[in-house]
């Protein structure tokens, strides 16, 4: 049976989506929108058939059988609902919500209609993290001891205000970076996590409010060429753009658990290159790259030996995808094999989406910090 999709979105993850679907086999029978002209460009574009702006409408006129979400996180909650009421398989694109109750919520109400769900941190497909994952189970690096997960995304400062900038929107770098980097970090070592402590800064401030932007990828053309422009109207941002995160994890390859180190720096320059380092009790690993998405690197006791992917780990997905876009077709094949009833490898579902908005909720009302400078005592 060819399952019938309905898209939530017309921007970068909506056509990602669409194409992503559409590879593994499945009809886009329509797609929604906010804003209804931009919906008619993209439908037209595409070759949608139905094309709308009310969810609810759309959910009863083309009665998917899954529903993909590629809205920004604020909007998913009432989304997500509507679609598992009527009995869709549901795709969710992170961050799950905006917090961990009503991920909670939507996790529970999908497992009581007995639905199936993906929840798409879905870096952790690239095929050097796969390969890293493969390696590390084989005994490569002996047991894992330790991660180490280092971004600096560089964001200007004058990029547009949007969803991005509002906790209310599912805006942050925590929903929207952490949980890619928690999701490799869980699949290289195939471990639960155990306890997370964290520092978070909203070094942003504010940013500049600019009509047109529709596709988040493309802002950085929107920025404006001054900043100074009395004229200028502001946004307040009111979430984390940078994080220094440090977790436990359990593993299936280790007898103790790993130490894990995140951190990302949105507003920095970068000094050294973005990566993913594996330590183990034999050796190491070393993943390019912010999702460790580059070229991939084993410690042999004397020398970093690059260790090409192997090529039928390169078969997951079409060729000449973008990175992003690459993930989005791993995870929806997977899930929609899955939903035919094949049998296929674990994948992230509603359960991981709610337990990373549970703790991204901690990480964002918890204060680790003790004060110790009367530890210093007092003057001689």
């Amino acid at each position: 049976m060819t399952l019938r999709v309905l898209v939530a979105g017309t921007g970068f993850a909506g056509q990602g989506h669409t194409a992503a679907f559409r590879s593994a086999g499945c009809d886009v029978v329509g797609m929604v929108g906010r804003t209804a002209h931009v919906v008619k460009d993209i439908t037209e574009t595409l070759a949608i058939p139905f094309g709308g702006c009310d969810w609810d409408a759309a959910l009863a006129e083309v009665k998917p059988d899954v529903v993909a979400i590629a809205t920004p996180g604020g909007a998913h909650f009432e989304q997500i609902k509507a679609a598992i009421a009527t009995g869709c398989h549901v795709f969710c694109d992170k961050p799950m919500t905006t917090e961990g109750a009503t991920a909670t919520e939507l996790r529970d109400l999908a497992n009581a209609k007995g639905v199936k769900t993906a929840y798409s941190a879905s870096f952790q497909y690239t095929p050097s993290v796969q390969h890293a994952k493969r390696l590390i189970a084989e005994g490569a690096i002996g047991e894992p001891t330790e991660i180490e997960s280092i971004s600096h995304f560089n964001l200007e400062r004058g990029i547009p205000f949007g969803w991005s900038h509002r906790a209310e929107d599912g805006g942050g770098r925590l929903n929207n970076n952490f949980t890619h980097s928690l999701a490799i970090a869980q699949m290289l070592i195939g471990g639960d996590i155990l306890q997370i402590a964290g520092d978070l800064r909203d070094d942003l401030g504010r940013a500049p409010i600019v009509d047109g932007v529709h596709d988040f990828t493309k802002r950085r053309q929107f920025i404006p060429e001054d900043l100074t422009d009395p004229a200028l109207k502001w946004g307040e941002s009111n979430v984390e753009w940078s994080y220094t995160v440090m977790a436990r994890m359990a593993s299936t390859v280790a007898r103790h658990p790993v130490s894990v180190l995140f951190k990302h720096g949105g507003l920095v320059p970068r000094f050294h290159e973005d990566h993913v380092v594996v330590y183990g009790t034999k050796g190491a690993l070393y993943l390019k790259g912010h999702y460790g998405s580059g070229a991939l690197f084993l410690h042999d006791g004397s020398d970093w030996v690059e260790q090409p992917v192997p090529p039928e780990m390169l078969e997951a997905a079409p060729e000449d995808l973008g990175e992003t876009e690459y993930c989005w077709h791993v995870l929806a094949d997977l899930f929609v094999r899955d939903i035919q009833g094949e049998t296929v490898q674990v994948y992230p579902t509603f359960a991981q989406g709610a337990q990373y908005q549970n703790i991204i909720d901690t990480l964002r009302r918890t204060v680790p910090w003790v004060d110790v400078a009367d530890f210093a005592g007092g003057t001689p």
